[in-house]
């Protein structure tokens, strides 16, 4: 993460959020599941600044993406109080805030893979480039899936929560939809700040993908 004030307020507020949704959530075994995803992004993130210097955009929606996890975490996705209450108000069947971590999950990682493929340059085509990306997020939702089925298979009742299904079958498949929502909605909004910001990064730092 970069050594700036912006910097060490995002390390300050993704630490803030880690530890508080640390304390006595609903099962320490769930909460773990669910806020690796956002260790494991912290860590490739601090790791890699030196050399690649993501957007101020692109990190403060990891930010994001790893509250929604905290959030999920502390609580489970099935359990969150405040879609408790949107569900009891409107009438719905489930708690679904399952829907905006995968919407989430789809949404934030567009971003990431669309700044490294044009920074690096890799689609000549540009016309190729948003497809490419929401396949690169929907891979990353269905392997998601599988590491959910694979906890579910090794650890039996005790992964109910970090499944969350609630009892829908299409639970899977909802997740995977989602995400590619989510994904292509990236997409369709955020490309043009996106390419602003990048151009401002690099216009401020000569080589951003390879800093000392």
């Amino acid at each position: 993460m970069p050594a700036s004030t912006k910097g060490y307020a995002l390390i300050a507020l993704f630490f803030a959020g880690l530890v508080g949704s640390g304390i006595a959530p609903k099962d320490y075994f769930t909460w773990f599941l669910e806020v690796f995803p956002a260790m494991i992004a912290f860590a490739v993130l601090f790791g890699t600044y030196r050399w690649f210097r993501f957007t101020d955009l692109t990190y403060v929606f990891m930010l994001l993406l790893c509250y929604v996890l905290f959030v999920g975490g502390h609580y489970t996705y099935a359990e969150v109080p405040l879609f408790n209450w949107i569900r009891d108000a409107l009438g719905q069947e489930r708690n679904n805030f399952d829907k905006v971590g995968h919407f989430a999950q789809g949404f934030v990682p567009a971003l990431f893979f669309r700044e490294i493929l044009v920074r690096y340059r890799v689609v000549a085509l540009k016309a190729w480039l948003p497809g490419l990306v929401v396949c690169l997020c929907v891979t990353v939702s269905v392997l998601y899936e599988f590491l959910e089925w694979f906890v579910a298979v090794t650890t039996g009742t005790a992964a109910d929560a970090f499944l969350g299904t609630q009892g829908d079958v299409w639970d899977t498949q909802w997740d995977m939809l989602f995400a590619l929502i989510g994904s292509t909605t990236a997409m369709l909004t955020m490309t043009g700040w996106q390419d602003r910001q990048i151009e401002g990064l690099e216009k401020s730092k000569p080589d951003c993908r390879g800093m000392d």
